[in-house]
């Protein structure tokens, strides 16, 4: 997993919890990195789950909703980041879409190594959509933020169901419409 995920998440924890929270979670944790990241470098994605939990059990919010939380704040990252990339979109749902063959390809053109989930569209129109995630990090709460940001990024709204296939969360149905 790519670092900028690890250093964008401790800087979300230190905002919303406190530096004290960081050490605390980085500490309960067995990391191969000694939580020290730096935003180039790549690191298993076990270390993220670790502080995750740690996260979630020290503030008794789940892990579905500390991602989600998280997805938001990383969405603001690549507004700054990459504001290009969204200008070439005029519509959420155009977006969206083209997470697998347009917005992966440009992630990893930066990240050549990055390890993404995959969405297969099955079905498009013009104000909805229906996807399916699949992922061994069962991580689609993040993919669930980022999509509600998108929408809030082109001052529209959604309704978005999340259908687990597989009950593990490796593999989701997304189904979008906007309102």
């Amino acid at each position: 997993m790519k670092g900028i995920v690890f250093t964008e998440f401790l800087d979300l924890v230190e905002d919303k919890f406190g530096l004290d929270v960081v050490d605390k979670i980085i500490g309960a944790s067995t990391l191969e990195s000694n939580g020290i990241y730096t935003s180039v470098g790549t690191y298993k994605f076990s270390e993220m789950l670790q502080l995750l939990q740690h996260l979630s059990a020290h503030t008794g919010i789940s892990i579905d909703d500390l991602l989600l939380v998280y997805a938001e704040h990383f969405f603001s990252v690549l507004e700054d980041s990459y504001p290009g990339l969204l200008a070439t979109y005029n519509d959420p749902i155009e977006m969206i879409s083209s997470i697998e063959n347009h917005i992966h390809i440009e992630v990893r053109k930066i990240y050549p190594d990055a390890e993404l989930p995959t969405f297969e569209v099955l079905e498009k129109k013009e104000n909805s959509l229906v996807m399916i995630y699949k992922s061994s990090r069962a991580m689609h709460h993040f993919g669930l933020g980022l999509m509600n940001k998108t929408f809030e990024h082109f001052n529209s709204t959604a309704t978005i169901a999340l259908e687990k296939i597989k009950e593990d969360g490796t593999e989701v149905k997304f189904v979008i419409a906007k309102n």
